[in-house]
Formats: C-alpha cells, sequence, structure tokens
C-alpha cells in the first residue's frame, strides 16, 4: 500500500502550509486513527485523520492544478487570518475556497504593500517559499535621502542583521529625490522586514515599500489595492512545472 508522509498529505489537500501543519502535529493537534500523531509518520489511503478533532479530507485532487490567487495588499491590512487587535486583515477579502483554504506565499508587514500570491496548495505554497528555489523579491521602495556609493556597496555585497548576513541582488535608481527618492531593489529571500531593516543599516527610513514582483508573477499593472485576480490555469502549469522538486528535496519529502 502506497503511503505519503501526514504533513505532506495535509498539505497538498490545502489544509495548510507544511511549516504550519508540522506545528500543528507537534502541539498534538493532529491525530490519524483516534491516536496522536506525529512528525514525519506515514498514512495511507484508508487511514482517518483529524485536526483539532475534525475529520479533514485528504483527496487532493489528484492531477487537477492548484489555484493560484494574486491580491494587491494595501497598507493597513495584516497577513493573519486573525488579530487581537482588531485590524483588518488580508483574508477578508479572499473569495471562499471549498474542502480546503487559501495558503498565503510569505509576508508583507502592516505598512507594506503590494503583490501577494495565496495557493490552494500547501505543497506550491512550501515550493514558492523555500530558499533552495531562490525565487526573486522585486520591491518598489521610497527612502528618505540617498544612499552613498560605500552604502550601494554594502548593501549589494552583505549586510550583517541581527539574523544573519542579508544583501540585495540588484539595486537601481528609480527617481525622485530628497523625500521622495525611489529605488527599485530584488532579493532572493523573505526574512521578517528585511528590506526595511537593510535601509536602515546605512542610515535610510524607507517611507513606502511595495513589492512588484514575486519569481516569475508579476504585479498586474491593472489590479487595483484591496483587489484580487485568479492566475489562468496556463500560467499555474508553467509555475509548478518551474517548481519541480529538486532531487533532494524529493528524496526526504515524499
Amino acid at each position: 500500500m502506497e503511503t505519503v508522509k501526514l504533513q505532506k498529505a495535509l498539505a497538498d489537500a490545502g489544509h495548510g502550509s507544511r511549516r504550519e501543519i508540522e506545528e500543528w502535529i507537534a502541539a498534538g493537534r493532529v491525530s490519524v486513527n483516534g491516536e496522536t500523531a506525529h512528525v514525519g509518520q506515514r498514512i495511507g489511503p484508508d487511514d482517518k485523520v483529524r485536526v483539532n478533532g475534525r475529520l479533514v479530507q485528504l483527496k487532493a485532487g489528484g492531477s487537477r492544478l492548484p489555484r493560484v490567487l494574486l491580491y494587491h495588499k494595501p497598507e493597513g491590512e495584516i497577513v493573519s487570518r486573525e488579530d487581537p487587535e482588531g485590524r483588518p486583515t488580508v483574508f477578508e477579502k479572499l473569495p471562499r475556497i471549498n474542502n480546503g483554504r487559501w495558503i498565503a506565499v510569505g509576508r508583507l508587514d502592516f505598512n507594506s504593500c503590494g503583490l501577494m500570491l495565496f495557493t490552494s496548495s500547501g505543497e506550491l505554497a512550501n515550493r514558492l517559499m523555500h530558499p533552495s528555489y531562490e525565487l526573486e523579491r522585486e520591491y518598489a521602495v521610497r527612502v528618505l535621502g540617498e544612499p552613498s556609493a560605500e552604502a550601494i556597496q554594502q548593501l549589494t555585497s552583505g549586510i550583517e542583521l541581527e539574523d544573519g548576513l542579508a544583501k540585495f541582488n540588484r539595486i537601481a535608481d528609480g527617481g525622485g529625490e530628497g523625500a521622495n527618492h525611489w529605488y527599485n531593489v530584488t532579493i532572493s529571500e523573505g526574512r521578517n522586514r528585511e528590506v526595511r531593516r537593510m535601509f536602515e543599516a546605512v542610515g535610510l527610513q524607507v517611507s513606502r515599500l511595495m513589492r512588484v514582483r514575486y519569481g516569475p508573477v508579476q504585479l498586474p499593472p491593472g489590479l487595483k489595492r484591496g483587489l484580487w485576480r485568479e492566475l489562468d490555469p496556463q500560467n499555474v502549469a508553467t509555475l509548478t512545472t518551474m517548481l519541480t522538486p529538486h532531487k533532494k528535496l524529493e528524496k526526504s519529502e515524499t
């Protein structure tokens, strides 16, 4: 009988990202056939899986393509399903989805705007965020002042932040001056407030930050803030093909 890792089965069926699901399992929130599950446990087609006591469907749709949404996040929304402070969340404006839920690909902080991706597939979300794929994120950044040649050299060669070395792949002048100077930067990871912290490290304050690209997906020019657009099946197929698992991942994740 063919089996698959529990966290992969739940992610494939759209119940959450693999990282989220591993946390649920570790916290004892997932059971298999009435017994508390463990991370790495393998399951078969006849096993009954419950999350928080609720029986879940694990039919991931076979070869059916996952769904992918492009959302233009405005400033003032939090990337979380619930907020103790009562702030609006990005999930409030997304369409309903059957037998699963939308999974956010990466994050944008409360004061940032621009492109966010959401998918029905935890496996696709995992690949889109996994460091091994090194998907570039591109941002339009407005800063107060103008970085020196030395600062630009630091930003592209590497700056030591409290959580490790960070650097831009590219930085290009986007025009403007004084309090309205724009730069386009690209980076291959998405640590918390990383772009803002990098500019702060060279003495510059970011007054506006907008993500305009995530990997091969651009923010559509006609997509207004607070609205979403679904990626068409052809582009979803191209995206999933591009993100075919690396052999080392395939071995450890199946």
